[in-house]
């Protein structure tokens, strides 16, 4: 087990590499990776299974001490990524598919990478976990009106169609594993440790079978989807910061209300954009998912330099 478990930090170490290694072997090899494209949708349940083995309902308890932390994590997400993703539509006047791609992204919730890097960043990891839950339990409501507002003048959006496929692609999974989190808690607990290195292959693979799938394609547009996911994400990440400040939040609250804002479950906007829109799409959510775990991380870097410093001249 021991063995395991190092692999399993070795793949959960590198989650930008192996995600741009991934892309880069799809759109030179793209026929070696297409026929993985069909297991997308249950790729993103094995994540959504990951991430409901890992929560307990410790994990919404911070909805009744801390209501209002809680609630300004979930409005401000679901106000800010929506409304930057518009605005960057509009300023780079994006192609319709493009532009639905970077609406969808923002309609969807916060992932689970939020976590992982709000702990990097010695931010508040209990509501950054509590914030992506609640984000996470709503969003088979939400992501569907939003985009249906938002993107429907954009592309033709059938939001029933929509809305079942986040619960089944979202909800049914986390509900399932804390189902079998609950009823085989020791089990589970001895395999916590690889639980995200499993996500994580499936996130390789996701993004690699979008890359191969529209590998003719990308070499066209991935210049402007780039520039429009940068503008997304960082945009997304300094108004999470600003706002929560605003609001009065500490820095550590502030941190964690960031990286829930800026940082997206860009797979199910992926898998959602290649069973409802145009491959095209798709593309963003797949670009989103290498550029947010990098632009994260070097924000953490930031921020953990700067916290050693404050410890530095007070001590």
């Amino acid at each position: 087990m021991a063995k395991l478990v190092r692999i399993a930090s070795f793949i959960t170490g590198a989650v930008s590499l192996w995600v741009m290694l991934g892309a880069v072997i799809a759109f030179f090899q793209p026929q070696l990776i297409k026929p993985l494209g069909k297991y997308i949708p249950y790729l993103l349940g094995i994540i959504m299974l990951g991430m409901g083995l890992t929560m307990t309902t410790a994990d919404f308890k911070l909805v009744l001490s801390r209501p209002k932390d809680v609630c300004y994590g979930v409005l401000l997400r679901y106000l800010i990524m929506p409304g930057v993703a518009w605005g960057v539509t509009k300023v780079l006047a994006l192609d319709p598919s493009l532009a639905a791609g970077v609406l969808l992204v923002g309609c969807c919730p916060s992932g689970t990478a939020s976590n992982v890097m709000t702990f990097i960043a010695k931010g508040d990891t209990a509501l950054s976990i509590t914030v992506s839950s609640i984000n996470t339990l709503l969003s088979p409501l939400l992501t569907p009106l939003l985009f249906l507002m938002l993107g429907g003048a954009v592309i033709p959006v059938d939001t029933t169609a929509l809305l079942w496929d986040i619960v089944k692609i979202v909800v049914v999974p986390i509900l399932a594993g804390m189902l079998i989190r609950f009823w085989a808690n020791r089990w589970v607990s001895k395999l916590q440790p690889v639980i995200p290195a499993l996500s994580v292959v499936a996130i390789v693979i996701t993004v690699s079978a979008v890359v191969a799938l529209n590998a003719a394609k990308i070499a066209g547009v991935a210049a402007m989807a780039l520039v429009a996911v940068v503008l997304h994400n960082l945009s997304g990440l300094l108004l999470g910061y600003w706002s929560s400040t605003l609001l009065g939040m500490s820095e550590s609250k502030a941190r964690a209300i960031a990286y829930e804002i800026g940082m997206e479950n860009s797979g199910l906007a992926v898998a959602l954009a290649l069973v409802h829109l145009d491959p095209i799409a798709a593309i963003p959510g797949a670009i989103f998912s290498v550029w947010h775990n990098f632009s994260g991380s070097l924000l953490a870097s930031y921020w953990v330099r700067k916290s050693s410093k404050k410890v530095l001249v007070t001590s």
